[in-house]
Order: C-alpha cells, then sequence, then structure tokens
C-alpha cells in the first residue's frame, strides 16, 4: 500500500489542472480558516478547553517531546497500516472521535463526518451529544464501521436503550467516556454564556429516543415544584424559537406543546451522574453483548481496575483539555496504561493527535489506534464532507510516509525503540 504517496500525487495533479485541496494541509493555517468560517460562539465551543487551557497545551507539549529516531537499508516499499480491534480489521489506526454538536460547525453535522469516514473506511464514534440520531448517522454510512460513544445518564432505562439503540445500528463497540459526568470549567463559554444545548442543539440522540420521550411527557404532566417560566425578552424568545426548530416535528405544534423546553430541561437533569463507579459497569455488560471500551483513562491503577472488572479496551484521553486545566497529557500517561494491560486488550489514544506524525508516535508509545476529534471538525467547518475527508486523508497519508521513511513497513510492528524522548 503506497497511500501517502498517492494522495500527495493525486493533489499535485490536480494542481496541474488549478485545482487546489478543499482544506489547508499545515495545521496552523487549518486552524485558522476554521475560526474564520464558524460563528464566534461555534469557535469558543469547538476550539476552547477548561481553566487557562493549559492541559491542551500540555497535549501538544507531549508530543513535541518525543522525537521519532528513522532506521535505513530496510525495504519499506510496501506498508501494511492496518490494524485489528475487536475482531475487525481496520484499514488504519485512525478513527474518527466523537465530537457533539457538530450543527455548530456545518449543516451536515454529523452526516458529514460520517460520510467522510465512510469514504475512507475510518470507523466514526458517533456521538451521546449528536445533532442526528443514530439510525439516520449509520444508516448514512451504509455498513462502514462505526462505534457509540454513551454519556452515562442518571437514568438507567435511557443508558440501556441508548446501548441497545447502538447496537441495533451494527456498532462495533460501545465507548464510555468518564470524564464529563459535570462540564469543565471552560472560560470562552462561560464568557458568551453559552450552552448549545439550552438551545436544543446537539440532544437529538435523546430527543429521538422512546425512553427519554416517556420522560419528557412526565415532565409535562407533572412539573417540577421549583419549575418557573423565565424572563420574557428578546433573548428567551431567540432561544425558545431555537428550541423548537430543533426539535423533531411541526413548529408550531411542538410551540404550543411546550415539548422542546420541557425536553431541554429534562436533558440537563439526566444528563449525566456523578456517582458512577466500577460497580455500574455490570449493568452495561447485561444490556449489550458489544465490547465495553472506557475513555478517559491516566492512570495506571485504573487499567489494572479495568481489567479486573472485565474491561474490553481503554482510550487513554483528557478529553482534549476540556475537562481539567492542569492535567497530566494523555502521550505522557499512555507507556504506563500500556504497560499494565501489556497487550491483552487494546488501548487507543485520544487528545492531542494532529498529524500523521503524532499517530506514528502514539502507536510507538503503546497505543493500538488513535482518535482525533478537532481535526475533522475543522475540515467539516471549511469545506464539509470534503474537508472533513480531506484532514483524514491528510494524515493517514503522512502517517503512511512517516511509517516508511522512518524504516518500518507495518503500523502494528512499532514499538518503544523508534522514539526517543527529547533531553
Amino acid at each position: 500500500m503506497n497511500f501517502g504517496r498517492d494522495t500527495q500525487s493525486a493533489i499535485y495533479r490536480a494542481g496541474a489542472q488549478g485545482q487546489r485541496p478543499p482544506v489547508p494541509a499545515a495545521w496552523e493555517e487549518l486552524e485558522r480558516a476554521a475560526r474564520l468560517a464558524m460563528s464566534p460562539a461555534a469557535w469558543a465551543y469547538v476550539a476552547g478547553s477548561s481553566g487557562s487551557e493549559r492541559t491542551a497545551d500540555t497535549n501538544r507539549a507531549a508530543f513535541d517531546a518525543v522525537r521519532i529516531v528513522p532506521r535505513v537499508l530496510r525495504d519499506v516499499s510496501q506498508r501494511d497500516l492496518s490494524v485489528e480491534i475487536f475482531g475487525h480489521r481496520y484499514p488504519t489506526p485512525l478513527l474518527a472521535a466523537p465530537v457533539g454538536v457538530l450543527e455548530l460547525v456545518h449543516p451536515l453535522a454529523d452526516l458529514a463526518i460520517a460520510r467522510a469516514a465512510a469514504a475512507l473506511g475510518v470507523p466514526y464514534v458517533l456521538s451521546s451529544q449528536a445533532s442526528v440520531p443514530m439510525e439516520t448517522v449509520a444508516a448514512e454510512m451504509g455498513g462502514a464501521p462505526h462505534w457509540f460513544q454513551l454519556y452515562w445518564s442518571s437514568d438507567d432505562d435511557l443508558v440501556a436503550s441508548f446501548v441497545e439503540r447502538a447496537e441495533a445500528t451494527g456498532a462495533h463497540a460501545i465507548v464510555v467516556t468518564l470524564d464529563t459526568h459535570m462540564l469543565g470549567w471552560r472560560p470562552r463559554d462561560l464568557d458568551a454564556a453559552f450552552l448549545p444545548f439550552i438551545h436544543g442543539q446537539g440532544i437529538a440522540q435523546y430527543t429521538s429516543d422512546p425512553i427519554f420521550d416517556r420522560l419528557v411527557t412526565r415532565r409535562l404532566e407533572n412539573p417540577p415544584p421549583t419549575a418557573s417560566k423565565p424572563r420574557v425578552s428578546p433573548a428567551t424568545l431567540r432561544t425558545l424559537v431555537n428550541m423548537t426548530n430543533n426539535y423533531p416535528g411541526q413548529f408550531f405544534r411542538n410551540l404550543r406543546s411546550g415539548r422542546p423546553r420541557a425536553a431541554v430541561e429534562t436533558f440537563l437533569e439526566v444528563f449525566s451522574r456523578s456517582s458512577l463507579t466500577w460497580a455500574n459497569l455490570m449493568f452495561l455488560r447485561e444490556h449489550t453483548s458489544l465490547p465495553i471500551v472506557l475513555k478517559g483513562i491516566q492512570h495506571a491503577d485504573d487499567a489494572r481496575l479495568a481489567l479486573d472488572h472485565g474491561v474490553d479496551g481503554l482510550i487513554v484521553s483528557n478529553h482534549a483539555g476540556r475537562q481539567i486545566d492542569g492535567a497530566i497529557g494523555s502521550l505522557d500517561a499512555l507507556p504506563s496504561v500500556a504497560e499494565v494491560v501489556n497487550g491483552r486488550i487494546p488501548v487507543l489514544l485520544d487528545s492531542g493527535v494532529r498529524s500523521g506524525s503524532d499517530m506514528f508516535k502514539a502507536l510507538a508509545l503503546g497505543a493500538d489506534a488513535v482518535l482525533v476529534g478537532r481535526p475533522y471538525a475543522y475540515g467539516m467547518s471549511v469545506a464539509g464532507t470534503a474537508g472533513a475527508e480531506a484532514v483524514l486523508r491528510n494524515i493517514i497519508a503522512e502517517f503512511d510516509l512517516v511509517l516508511g521513511l522512518s524504516g518500518h513497513s507495518a503500523a502494528g510492528t512499532l514499538s518503544s525503540d523508534a522514539v526517543v524522548r527529547a533531553g
């Protein structure tokens, strides 16, 4: 396979005919283009991280501190980028991470990245906070691989419904995000006083769910005693219109019914559970036969506990720096987790991956695959499906070239002797 060479060749040949790539290849230029393409509120939500954003910086510093050590005079004319995870052979070690509220980024929202991922055979991890129901997204992918990411609700019946729906769509795994049972302190969003869920955005998995619908009906029939009507102002009217537009069904019928506002209030009540413990994982095992992957692992002892509780996979992640300011970088946390796991279950890495070189470093330090989120979201904002696909393709192409140029012919054979730490 010569994915990198073929991608380069296609770009240069198109350039000879006056065609430029849909998105910039350089990260800084892609980021700049995305900022211009998004509204200020959307940019704050997608690009922002927690606190002073030191964790996001630390993610990048961790990659910068690892250096690739090339080997020469090896036959790397043919390279195998494929990896096997949970019995499925994927063409590359790249997954499209779950990113919520993609309607902020592009009108096609989840459908855009679904089409892009399917075109490349890249598994897409559908988000609980999607703008499009999982069944619609899975159908759009036409049998291409996808996983489902679960935010564990305070309502167990809703949790069971989500995972059962995901299994029915053909998902390959359930990814339980553990680090967002409360929203981190995000100054960019706070300064804008903007949370998309209050506007009915990013809750399509909920409003399409029969259990959630029952919860909304119950709230309408038995309003909480503390419920009060908001003060009428132009802003509250705009929010009500947004809620109603984003709720499925006819606008005026929804407006009269009061369901859109009740749905938002119900979502805010049941979204997360801070009382979740290791014992709760048994409930999930009882409701799905799919592999269970824990996302948000940063400590070696949590990796040991995951093995003790029969978890099928781990994702080393700090939620791209969006939750805790001053946390350890994901790449720094990876080696100790990988050492504990010792190949018994897949270990993936998320947070800070921007390039094929980053993929190489993560795999060398013990990851079986990596996830990217912001990069494809930025590409979507600039050029929709074509932009998201170009970003994913560029990362894979660079990884292929770095793999060969460093003297390696298979993604699955990378080990720690391929890199060193600076200093």
